[in-house]
């Protein structure tokens, strides 16, 4: 579908000073050639929807098949996952939810958009977006709804509200009929938006 310039200014009125200064530098370096916008977008994918949550889904699986590594993770989610390898800016100070048929955990920044990127890669898009920043703390039943999950009404939400010091990593529960898969199998199962909870895994 064509966009004409109009679309174009109604789309960089939605994004922040920041954004748009980003948007021009990319814009600049496409023109003089030094970056390739389809290698961007490769790139951009590779983190956001492969690498990174491939970290948080190794975390995940090993929560369901390891007990004391699901306790470890409740006690203290930094040192967890920094024993199994991944670590460093935007996951200093990281805490883990369960989910369970008694409470789902779905995780927001209503300040900005600050997210466990050495767990979940780079934050999608309608993480950061406003609507989903508001909505999310204050209808979030509506907020999952659009994304394809109705939970029964006995089941509480609960929204974590990541900062600047703390970053929640969501552990969905292990689908039914999975009692015979590997860790790496179940792995393959678990989805960067299962971690945010605005999924089920599987």
């Amino acid at each position: 579908m064509p966009h004409d310039g109009h679309d174009h200014e109604h789309e960089n009125s939605e994004l922040s000073p920041i954004a748009l200064r980003v948007k021009a530098l990319e814009s600049l370096l496409v023109e003089k050639g030094y970056v390739d916008p389809a290698a961007l977008d490769v790139l951009i994918d590779t983190y956001e929807t492969k690498i990174g949550p491939r970290n948080g889904a190794k975390v995940v699986a090993k929560a369901w098949t390891d007990p004391a590594f699901a306790d470890w993770l409740k006690k203290d989610a930094t040192a967890a996952i920094e024993s199994v390898g991944y670590s460093g800016r935007q996951g200093e100070h990281m805490v883990a939810v369960f989910n369970t048929p008694e409470i789902h955990n779905m995780v927001v920044c209503t300040l900005c958009s600050c997210y466990p990127w050495p767990v979940l890669g780079l934050p999608p898009v309608w993480y950061k977006s406003p609507p989903y920043r508001s909505r999310a703390v204050i209808d979030p039943r509506s907020v999952l709804a659009e994304f394809g999950m109705t939970l029964a009404e006995t089941t509480k939400v609960s929204v974590w509200d990541s900062t600047a010091e703390i970053r929640y990593l969501v552990i969905p529960m292990r689908p039914a009929n999975t009692e015979g898969m590997s860790e790496e199998q179940l792995a393959a199962i678990v989805n960067r938006d299962s971690m945010i909870g605005t999924r089920l895994a599987g």
